[in-house]
């Protein structure tokens, strides 16, 4: 049984809301999920203070994510994207920019 960790879509049209989601990889975007580890909300909010950048929402059940990653799980790149940057993962692709500054810094 080969499990996926993927973005289920909810919410209405261009108000998008997703749950982070453990599920069988042949499975439907939507179907019933094993696991639901968390949210995402990618409509960003003016921050608390009411200063800085807005924020987008993440909410995650950080020793749920360690479980099924530890039991193979296979996060699809959103996922991944996501969980690298609660620091879970390290990120996949990294910008030219980055690569570019370590190779200065050889």
């Amino acid at each position: 049984m080969v499990l996926k960790i993927r973005l289920a879509r909810f919410g209405k049209r261009n108000a998008p809301f997703y749950n982070i989601v453990v599920a069988q990889a042949r499975t439907a975007r939507n179907s019933k999920p094993l696991e639901v580890l968390g949210t995402y909300d990618p409509v960003p909010k003016p921050s608390p203070s009411g200063e800085g950048k807005a924020i987008k929402d993440i909410k995650l059940d950080t020793s749920r994510a360690k479980y099924w990653l530890g039991v193979g799980a296979q996060p699809s790149d959103p996922a991944w994207r996501l969980l690298s940057m609660i620091g879970l993962l390290e990120p996949k692709y990294r910008g030219q920019r980055v690569e570019e500054e370590e190779e200065g810094r050889r």
